[in-house]
Protein backbone atom coordinates (compact mmCIF):
# COMPACT_ATOMS: atom_id res chain seq x y z
CA UNK A 1 0.00 0.00 0.00
CA UNK A 2 3.05 2.37 1.31
CA UNK A 3 4.76 1.31 -2.33
CA UNK A 4 1.89 2.35 -4.30
CA UNK A 5 0.95 5.48 -2.73
CA UNK A 6 4.52 6.64 -3.39
CA UNK A 7 4.82 5.30 -6.64
CA UNK A 8 1.50 7.58 -7.44
CA UNK A 9 2.87 10.54 -5.57
CA UNK A 10 5.85 9.84 -7.65
CA UNK A 11 4.09 9.81 -10.65
CA UNK A 12 2.61 12.72 -10.35
CA UNK A 13 5.22 14.91 -8.99
CA UNK A 14 7.88 14.19 -11.71
CA UNK A 15 5.16 13.24 -14.63
CA UNK A 16 7.39 9.87 -15.02
CA UNK A 17 5.61 7.35 -16.97
CA UNK A 18 7.01 3.72 -16.94
CA UNK A 19 10.17 2.52 -15.52
CA UNK A 20 13.54 4.08 -16.18
CA UNK A 21 15.84 2.52 -18.28
CA UNK A 22 18.95 4.25 -17.47
CA UNK A 23 18.64 2.62 -13.63
CA UNK A 24 18.98 -1.06 -12.85
CA UNK A 25 16.30 -3.35 -12.38
CA UNK A 26 16.92 -3.03 -8.06
CA UNK A 27 17.06 0.89 -8.76
CA UNK A 28 13.80 0.92 -10.70
CA UNK A 29 11.25 -0.49 -8.08
CA UNK A 30 12.78 1.54 -5.04
CA UNK A 31 12.73 4.90 -7.58
CA UNK A 32 9.65 6.42 -6.43
CA UNK A 33 10.36 6.30 -2.77
CA UNK A 34 13.38 7.01 -3.17
CA UNK A 35 12.32 9.71 -5.07
CA UNK A 36 10.62 11.35 -2.24
CA UNK A 37 12.90 10.56 -0.04
CA UNK A 38 15.28 12.61 -2.20
CA UNK A 39 12.90 15.11 -1.92
CA UNK A 40 12.17 15.88 1.81
CA UNK A 41 15.96 15.85 2.25
CA UNK A 42 16.55 18.30 0.16
CA UNK A 43 14.03 20.94 1.64
CA UNK A 44 15.78 20.50 4.88
CA UNK A 45 18.93 21.23 3.87
CA UNK A 46 18.19 23.92 1.51
CA UNK A 47 15.68 25.28 4.39
CA UNK A 48 19.01 25.28 6.44
CA UNK A 49 20.95 26.89 4.01
CA UNK A 50 18.44 29.95 4.22
CA UNK A 51 18.37 29.81 7.83
CA UNK A 52 22.62 30.37 8.59
CA UNK A 53 22.84 32.31 4.96
CA UNK A 54 26.34 33.58 5.27
CA UNK A 55 25.37 37.30 3.15
CA UNK A 56 22.24 37.61 5.79
CA UNK A 57 22.22 35.47 8.91
CA UNK A 58 25.90 35.12 9.67
CA UNK A 59 26.61 38.69 9.28
CA UNK A 60 24.15 40.32 11.04
CA UNK A 61 25.35 37.63 13.81
CA UNK A 62 28.78 38.89 14.16
CA UNK A 63 28.06 42.47 14.03
CA UNK A 64 25.83 42.16 17.02
CA UNK A 65 28.29 40.53 18.65
CA UNK A 66 31.16 43.11 17.88
CA UNK A 67 33.25 40.82 15.36
CA UNK A 68 35.41 43.39 13.82
CA UNK A 69 33.94 43.96 9.82
CA UNK A 70 36.77 41.70 8.06
CA UNK A 71 35.05 38.63 9.68
CA UNK A 72 31.99 39.29 7.76
CA UNK A 73 33.68 40.35 4.62
CA UNK A 74 35.26 36.25 4.38
CA UNK A 75 32.28 34.56 5.23
CA UNK A 76 30.93 33.85 1.66
CA UNK A 77 34.19 33.18 -0.19
CA UNK A 78 34.90 30.79 3.35
CA UNK A 79 31.51 28.62 1.92
CA UNK A 80 31.86 29.38 -1.70
CA UNK A 81 35.26 28.15 -2.28
CA UNK A 82 35.48 25.79 0.80
CA UNK A 83 32.54 23.59 -0.65
CA UNK A 84 33.69 23.77 -4.46
CA UNK A 85 37.74 23.14 -3.94
CA UNK A 86 37.76 20.24 -2.18
CA UNK A 87 35.78 18.06 -4.42
CA UNK A 88 38.53 16.96 -6.26
CA UNK A 89 40.49 15.23 -3.63
CA UNK A 90 36.92 14.03 -2.40
CA UNK A 91 36.03 12.39 -5.51
CA UNK A 92 38.22 9.45 -5.87
CA UNK A 93 37.05 8.57 -2.00
CA UNK A 94 33.72 8.85 -3.28
CA UNK A 95 33.89 6.53 -6.32
CA UNK A 96 35.54 3.92 -3.96
CA UNK A 97 32.71 3.46 -2.18
CA UNK A 98 30.09 0.71 -3.21
CA UNK A 99 27.10 2.90 -1.30
CA UNK A 100 27.80 7.24 -1.90
CA UNK A 101 24.73 7.98 -0.02
CA UNK A 102 27.18 7.58 3.19
CA UNK A 103 28.95 10.18 2.07
CA UNK A 104 26.33 12.62 1.26
CA UNK A 105 24.73 11.54 4.97
CA UNK A 106 28.45 12.04 7.11
CA UNK A 107 28.18 15.60 4.87
CA UNK A 108 24.95 16.35 6.14
CA UNK A 109 25.12 15.64 9.88
CA UNK A 110 28.95 17.64 9.65
CA UNK A 111 27.11 20.45 8.63
CA UNK A 112 24.81 20.18 11.18
CA UNK A 113 27.58 19.26 13.79
CA UNK A 114 29.85 23.26 12.76
CA UNK A 115 25.70 25.07 12.51
CA UNK A 116 25.67 23.74 16.35
CA UNK A 117 29.11 24.67 16.75
CA UNK A 118 28.19 28.28 15.48
CA UNK A 119 25.68 28.66 18.19
CA UNK A 120 27.90 27.49 20.96
CA UNK A 121 30.17 30.28 19.84
CA UNK A 122 27.77 32.84 19.57
CA UNK A 123 26.39 32.23 22.83
CA UNK A 124 29.74 32.34 24.59
CA UNK A 125 31.94 34.62 23.11
CA UNK A 126 32.01 38.16 21.56
CA UNK A 127 34.33 40.28 19.75
CA UNK A 128 37.43 39.03 17.29
CA UNK A 129 37.26 35.34 19.35
CA UNK A 130 33.51 34.74 18.09
CA UNK A 131 34.60 36.23 14.56
CA UNK A 132 37.44 33.79 15.00
CA UNK A 133 35.01 30.67 16.24
CA UNK A 134 32.22 30.79 14.40
CA UNK A 135 34.46 31.89 10.55
CA UNK A 136 36.63 28.48 12.03
CA UNK A 137 33.16 26.34 12.13
CA UNK A 138 31.77 28.21 8.95
CA UNK A 139 35.19 26.17 7.13
CA UNK A 140 34.05 23.07 8.46
CA UNK A 141 30.32 23.34 7.66
CA UNK A 142 31.85 24.61 4.30
CA UNK A 143 33.72 21.25 3.52
CA UNK A 144 30.92 18.96 4.91
CA UNK A 145 29.02 20.84 2.25
CA UNK A 146 31.70 19.87 -0.53
CA UNK A 147 31.15 16.08 0.71
CA UNK A 148 27.33 16.19 0.21
CA UNK A 149 27.95 18.32 -3.43
CA UNK A 150 30.37 15.85 -4.90
CA UNK A 151 28.33 12.45 -4.22
CA UNK A 152 24.86 13.98 -5.04
CA UNK A 153 24.75 13.77 -8.44
CA UNK A 154 26.40 10.57 -8.57
CA UNK A 155 23.10 9.50 -5.98
CA UNK A 156 21.45 11.02 -7.62
CA UNK A 157 21.64 9.55 -11.12
CA UNK A 158 21.66 6.08 -9.45
CA UNK A 159 18.64 6.41 -7.89
CA UNK A 160 16.25 8.29 -9.95
CA UNK A 161 15.79 7.87 -13.95
CA UNK A 162 16.92 10.20 -16.21
CA UNK A 163 13.90 13.16 -17.60
CA UNK A 164 12.44 13.01 -13.87
CA UNK A 165 15.54 13.81 -12.02
CA UNK A 166 15.14 17.81 -12.53
CA UNK A 167 11.64 18.11 -10.76
CA UNK A 168 12.55 16.05 -7.92
CA UNK A 169 15.11 18.70 -7.22
CA UNK A 170 13.33 21.47 -8.68
CA UNK A 171 10.04 20.48 -6.48
CA UNK A 172 12.63 21.03 -3.49
CA UNK A 173 13.98 23.83 -4.01
CA UNK A 174 9.89 25.26 -4.45
CA UNK A 175 9.36 23.51 -0.78
CA UNK A 176 12.02 25.29 1.07
CA UNK A 177 11.49 28.16 -0.58
CA UNK A 178 8.21 28.54 1.58
CA UNK A 179 10.54 28.02 4.70
CA UNK A 180 13.17 30.93 3.19
CA UNK A 181 10.20 33.40 3.03
CA UNK A 182 8.80 32.70 6.29
CA UNK A 183 12.23 34.03 7.28
CA UNK A 184 12.97 36.70 5.29
CA UNK A 185 9.19 38.20 6.78
CA UNK A 186 10.67 37.65 10.07
CA UNK A 187 13.38 39.45 9.06
CA UNK A 188 11.76 42.35 7.72
CA UNK A 189 9.80 42.44 10.65
CA UNK A 190 12.37 44.24 12.72
CA UNK A 191 11.94 41.16 15.46
CA UNK A 192 15.85 39.85 14.85
CA UNK A 193 16.91 42.66 16.90
CA UNK A 194 17.07 40.04 19.13
CA UNK A 195 19.83 37.99 18.84
CA UNK A 196 18.38 34.76 20.29
CA UNK A 197 16.02 34.70 17.57
CA UNK A 198 19.29 34.96 15.10
CA UNK A 199 20.65 32.10 17.27
CA UNK A 200 17.43 29.92 17.32
CA UNK A 201 17.36 30.15 13.22
CA UNK A 202 21.03 28.47 13.15
CA UNK A 203 19.73 26.26 15.59
CA UNK A 204 17.17 24.97 13.96
CA UNK A 205 19.62 24.62 10.64
CA UNK A 206 21.13 22.28 12.53
CA UNK A 207 18.14 19.75 13.80
CA UNK A 208 17.19 20.17 9.67
CA UNK A 209 20.58 19.01 8.46
CA UNK A 210 20.42 16.52 11.41
CA UNK A 211 17.41 15.00 10.39
CA UNK A 212 18.18 15.27 7.06
CA UNK A 213 21.03 12.83 7.10
CA UNK A 214 18.75 10.08 9.12
CA UNK A 215 16.06 9.94 6.40
CA UNK A 216 19.01 10.29 3.56
CA UNK A 217 20.55 7.18 5.28
CA UNK A 218 17.10 4.83 4.90
CA UNK A 219 18.22 5.63 0.83
CA UNK A 220 17.72 2.18 -0.89
CA UNK A 221 21.06 2.88 -3.14
CA UNK A 222 22.08 -0.42 -4.98
CA UNK A 223 25.98 -1.04 -4.70
CA UNK A 224 28.26 0.18 -7.40
CA UNK A 225 31.78 -1.01 -8.62
CA UNK A 226 34.64 0.66 -7.56
CA UNK A 227 37.06 -0.68 -9.84
CA UNK A 228 35.06 1.00 -12.78
CA UNK A 229 35.62 4.69 -11.69
CA UNK A 230 38.65 6.35 -12.99
CA UNK A 231 39.34 9.01 -10.46
CA UNK A 232 38.88 12.56 -10.83
CA UNK A 233 41.66 14.69 -12.40
CA UNK A 234 42.24 17.60 -14.83
CA UNK A 235 42.95 15.02 -17.69
CA UNK A 236 38.58 14.80 -18.41
CA UNK A 237 38.73 17.94 -19.30
CA UNK A 238 41.48 17.60 -21.89
CA UNK A 239 39.53 14.27 -23.27
CA UNK A 240 35.90 15.90 -23.52
CA UNK A 241 35.25 19.03 -25.46
CA UNK A 242 31.81 18.99 -23.87
CA UNK A 243 32.84 19.54 -20.49
CA UNK A 244 34.86 21.87 -21.36
CA UNK A 245 32.19 24.63 -23.14
CA UNK A 246 29.99 23.56 -20.12
CA UNK A 247 32.15 24.50 -17.54
CA UNK A 248 32.75 27.69 -19.86
CA UNK A 249 28.77 28.40 -19.60
CA UNK A 250 28.42 27.92 -15.91
CA UNK A 251 31.44 30.22 -15.48
CA UNK A 252 29.75 32.78 -17.25
CA UNK A 253 26.77 32.74 -15.44
CA UNK A 254 27.82 33.28 -12.35
CA UNK A 255 26.76 36.53 -13.13
CA UNK A 256 23.40 35.62 -12.12
CA UNK A 257 24.38 34.98 -8.70
CA UNK A 258 27.08 37.88 -8.41
CA UNK A 259 24.70 40.75 -9.74
CA UNK A 260 22.10 40.97 -7.10
CA UNK A 261 24.41 43.27 -4.35
CA UNK A 262 24.47 45.92 -7.44
CA UNK A 263 20.31 45.55 -7.52
CA UNK A 264 20.43 46.40 -3.55
CA UNK A 265 23.16 49.45 -4.38
CA UNK A 266 21.45 51.18 -7.47
CA UNK A 267 18.22 50.72 -4.91
CA UNK A 268 19.64 53.61 -2.55
CA UNK A 269 19.09 52.70 0.78
CA UNK A 270 20.59 55.29 2.95
CA UNK A 271 16.58 55.57 4.76
CA UNK A 272 16.62 51.73 5.50
CA UNK A 273 19.21 49.31 7.28
CA UNK A 274 21.61 46.89 5.59
CA UNK A 275 19.43 44.34 7.17
CA UNK A 276 16.04 45.58 5.58
CA UNK A 277 17.72 45.50 2.26
CA UNK A 278 18.69 42.19 2.53
CA UNK A 279 15.42 40.90 4.02
CA UNK A 280 14.05 42.48 0.10
CA UNK A 281 17.12 40.25 -1.24
CA UNK A 282 16.17 37.13 0.57
CA UNK A 283 12.41 37.46 0.12
CA UNK A 284 12.44 38.44 -3.76
CA UNK A 285 14.80 35.11 -4.18
CA UNK A 286 12.99 32.47 -1.94
CA UNK A 287 9.69 33.78 -3.55
CA UNK A 288 11.32 33.30 -7.27
CA UNK A 289 12.83 29.77 -6.16
CA UNK A 290 9.21 28.99 -5.12
CA UNK A 291 7.64 29.92 -8.45
CA UNK A 292 10.35 28.63 -10.57
CA UNK A 293 12.37 25.91 -9.15
CA UNK A 294 9.37 23.11 -9.80
CA UNK A 295 9.13 24.59 -13.59
CA UNK A 296 12.87 24.91 -14.19
CA UNK A 297 13.73 21.05 -13.15
CA UNK A 298 10.78 20.00 -15.30
CA UNK A 299 11.87 22.21 -18.17
CA UNK A 300 15.15 20.75 -17.50
CA UNK A 301 13.81 16.79 -17.83
CA UNK A 302 13.32 18.20 -21.57
CA UNK A 303 16.63 20.09 -22.69
CA UNK A 304 19.02 21.28 -19.60
CA UNK A 305 21.23 23.02 -22.33
CA UNK A 306 17.88 24.70 -23.40
CA UNK A 307 17.24 26.11 -20.21
CA UNK A 308 20.90 27.40 -19.64
CA UNK A 309 20.40 29.46 -22.77
CA UNK A 310 17.05 30.62 -21.51
CA UNK A 311 18.37 31.70 -18.21
CA UNK A 312 21.49 33.49 -19.92
CA UNK A 313 19.26 35.66 -21.56
CA UNK A 314 16.77 36.32 -19.06
CA UNK A 315 19.35 37.61 -16.45
CA UNK A 316 20.60 39.43 -19.38
CA UNK A 317 17.19 41.27 -20.12
CA UNK A 318 17.30 41.71 -15.54
CA UNK A 319 20.52 43.38 -15.17
CA UNK A 320 19.91 45.46 -18.31
CA UNK A 321 16.94 46.45 -17.03
CA UNK A 322 18.06 47.64 -13.79
CA UNK A 323 20.52 49.66 -15.58
CA UNK A 324 17.78 51.10 -17.92
CA UNK A 325 15.71 52.10 -14.62
CA UNK A 326 18.72 53.61 -13.04
CA UNK A 327 19.42 55.76 -16.15
CA UNK A 328 15.99 56.90 -16.31
CA UNK A 329 16.00 58.28 -12.22
CA UNK A 330 13.40 55.11 -11.23
CA UNK A 331 15.96 52.60 -9.31
CA UNK A 332 14.75 54.29 -5.89
CA UNK A 333 11.15 54.04 -7.04
CA UNK A 334 9.77 51.45 -3.93
CA UNK A 335 8.91 48.82 -6.89
CA UNK A 336 11.71 49.20 -9.28
CA UNK A 337 14.34 47.17 -8.04
CA UNK A 338 12.62 44.41 -6.70
CA UNK A 339 10.59 43.64 -10.22
CA UNK A 340 14.03 43.45 -11.56
CA UNK A 341 15.28 41.63 -9.26
CA UNK A 342 12.89 39.07 -9.11
CA UNK A 343 13.20 38.37 -12.54
CA UNK A 344 16.67 37.94 -12.38
CA UNK A 345 16.58 35.35 -9.16
CA UNK A 346 14.59 33.52 -11.30
CA UNK A 347 16.68 33.28 -14.00
CA UNK A 348 19.11 32.45 -10.99
CA UNK A 349 17.66 29.65 -9.88
CA UNK A 350 17.40 28.22 -13.69
CA UNK A 351 20.79 28.29 -13.71
CA UNK A 352 20.70 25.90 -10.67
CA UNK A 353 18.38 23.47 -11.94
CA UNK A 354 19.79 23.51 -15.28
CA UNK A 355 23.48 22.77 -14.94
CA UNK A 356 22.67 20.43 -12.19
CA UNK A 357 20.59 18.44 -14.44
CA UNK A 358 22.76 18.68 -17.39
CA UNK A 359 26.03 17.76 -15.63
CA UNK A 360 24.40 14.88 -14.37
CA UNK A 361 22.76 13.63 -17.33
CA UNK A 362 25.71 14.51 -19.18
CA UNK A 363 28.54 12.59 -16.99
CA UNK A 364 29.57 8.50 -17.86
CA UNK A 365 27.94 6.58 -15.51
CA UNK A 366 30.87 5.58 -13.02
CA UNK A 367 32.50 9.58 -13.40
CA UNK A 368 29.70 11.45 -12.13
CA UNK A 369 31.57 12.32 -9.21
CA UNK A 370 35.25 12.97 -11.16
CA UNK A 371 32.79 15.23 -13.93
CA UNK A 372 31.07 16.63 -10.88
CA UNK A 373 34.33 17.71 -8.70
CA UNK A 374 36.55 18.89 -11.65
CA UNK A 375 33.88 21.30 -12.63
CA UNK A 376 33.13 22.71 -9.37
CA UNK A 377 37.03 23.17 -8.84
CA UNK A 378 37.25 25.39 -12.06
CA UNK A 379 34.59 27.10 -10.80
CA UNK A 380 35.52 27.83 -7.37
CA UNK A 381 38.90 28.97 -8.68
CA UNK A 382 36.86 31.74 -10.76
CA UNK A 383 34.84 32.46 -8.00
CA UNK A 384 37.87 33.28 -5.88
CA UNK A 385 39.49 35.02 -8.65
CA UNK A 386 36.03 36.81 -8.94
CA UNK A 387 36.29 37.86 -4.90
CA UNK A 388 39.05 39.02 -5.35
CA UNK A 389 38.86 41.38 -8.50
CA UNK A 390 35.20 42.09 -6.66
CA UNK A 391 37.00 44.89 -5.33
CA UNK A 392 38.40 46.28 -8.67
CA UNK A 393 35.59 45.87 -10.72
CA UNK A 394 33.31 47.44 -8.26
CA UNK A 395 35.31 50.74 -9.28
CA UNK A 396 33.80 51.15 -12.08
CA UNK A 397 30.26 51.50 -10.65
CA UNK A 398 27.27 49.66 -10.45
CA UNK A 399 25.73 50.38 -13.47
CA UNK A 400 28.76 49.38 -15.69
CA UNK A 401 29.38 46.17 -13.50
CA UNK A 402 25.94 45.19 -14.35
CA UNK A 403 26.41 45.32 -18.18
CA UNK A 404 29.49 43.05 -18.06
CA UNK A 405 27.77 40.79 -16.50
CA UNK A 406 24.78 41.02 -18.71
CA UNK A 407 27.20 40.24 -21.50
CA UNK A 408 28.71 37.58 -19.67
CA UNK A 409 25.28 35.92 -19.41
CA UNK A 410 24.57 36.75 -23.16
CA UNK A 411 27.62 35.27 -23.83
CA UNK A 412 26.84 32.12 -22.00
CA UNK A 413 23.42 31.75 -23.64
CA UNK A 414 25.49 31.60 -27.24
CA UNK A 415 27.97 29.18 -26.21
CA UNK A 416 24.85 27.06 -24.76
CA UNK A 417 24.08 26.57 -28.29
CA UNK A 418 27.23 24.55 -28.80
CA UNK A 419 26.23 22.23 -26.01
CA UNK A 420 25.39 18.31 -26.65
CA UNK A 421 21.84 17.60 -25.75
CA UNK A 422 22.10 15.08 -23.01
CA UNK A 423 18.27 14.27 -22.43
CA UNK A 424 16.74 11.39 -23.99
CA UNK A 425 13.93 12.60 -26.67
CA UNK A 426 10.21 12.56 -25.74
Amino acid sequence: MQDGLASAAFEKLSGAEGEADDLSQGAQKAEAPNALRHVASLSMTKIADGLIDPKLMLSWLLTSLGAPAVFAGVLVPIRESGALLPQMLMASWVQSMPRRKWVWVLGSAGQGIFAALIVLAALTLDGAAAGYAICAALGGLALSRAACSVSYKDILGKTVGQSRRGAITGLAGSVSAVGVVILAVLLMSGLFEDRRIVIAAIALAAGLWGAAALLFSTLKEMKSDPSKGEGADFGILKKDANLRRFILVRGLLASTALAPPYFVVLAGGEDQSALGQLGALVLASALASFLSSYIWGRLSDRSSRKVLMLTGCVGAVAMLGAVALSMLGLAMQIWAMPLVLFILMIAYHGVRQGRSTYLVDMSPENQRSAYAAVSNTVIGVLLLVAGVAGGGVALIGPTATLVLFALMAIGAAAAAIGLREVEAAD
